[in-house]
């Protein structure tokens, strides 16, 4: 396949192109596929043209539900995930169709690549054209859609995007996290830019959040409930 290779502007993304670069020899290179890659990357229009300098989403392929296995003999795998939700001063946050955080909560351990192929459900209302390793929105967007809280052109895979989002929807109200509820939307500041999560409570005095996180060996993420310190720039209740 020839592909025309054309100096630009670089964009955001997780792979920049190189001059000489096809998409062919990308999709090999990452093992993924050509149609894979056009998914991901919508605004490419014909294979046969990729521009150097501008930059590609890349899907992830190494993602599954199960717990690596064992490197060595004798090694114990790791623990399965904590299902107990951390204590909580009032009740979750509930849409018509069910509380958020309850749905994330059902979920947790499982790697976001493999949740986006989920029929029905969560995954169903993920976009799995979004890399494996920036999954935070995509994956609140969904359990807030599967709530009842957002409707689907709601959703959105960039956490300034979502809370925009938010911020205009009337049923959304903007609150202190002292008085947050299990499943409030939590936008985050981050050394790299912005992560977003779901309040989960208290624990030994510390806020507790519930996401898709970077947890895996290689980056991508997985469902998991921790506490973290990064400074907060919202918290968005439903109040519907």
């Amino acid at each position: 396949m020839s592909t025309a290779a054309i100096r630009s502007q670089p964009s955001s993304g997780n792979y920049k192109i190189n001059y000489g670069d096809t998409l062919s020899g990308i999709a090999k290179a990452k093992g993924t596929t050509v149609s894979a890659l056009m998914k991901a990357n919508p605004q490419i229009k014909d294979a046969n043209k990729i521009y150097a300098g501008r930059s590609l989403n890349i899907p992830g392929q190494r993602d599954s539900f199960e717990a690596a296995q064992p490197s060595r003999p004798g090694t114990s795998r790791p623990s399965a995930p904590s299902t107990q939700a951390p204590g909580a001063t009032g009740p979750a946050s509930q849409g018509p169709k069910g509380s958020p955080f309850e749905i994330a909560q059902s979920h947790l351990g499982k790697n976001a690549g493999s949740l986006k192929l989920e029929k029905g459900g969560v995954g169903s209302d993920m976009e799995d054209w979004v890399p494996n390793n920036v999954n935070c929105a995509n994956f609140v967007s969904a359990c807030l859609e599967q709530a009842g809280q957002i409707k689907n052109g709601q959703h959105h895979n960039a956490v300034t995007g979502l809370q925009a989002n938010l911020d205009k929807d009337p049923n959304f109200k903007r609150v202190s996290l002292a008085d947050a509820k299990p499943g409030d939307v939590v936008s985050m500041k981050t050394p790299g830019g912005h992560h977003v999560v779901m309040f989960a409570g208290m624990k030994n005095g510390k806020p507790q959040f519930i996401g898709s996180n970077n947890v895996n060996a290689d980056g991508s993420q997985r469902i998991s409930m921790t506490s973290m310190n990064y400074p907060i720039l919202s918290v968005h209740q439903y109040r519907g």
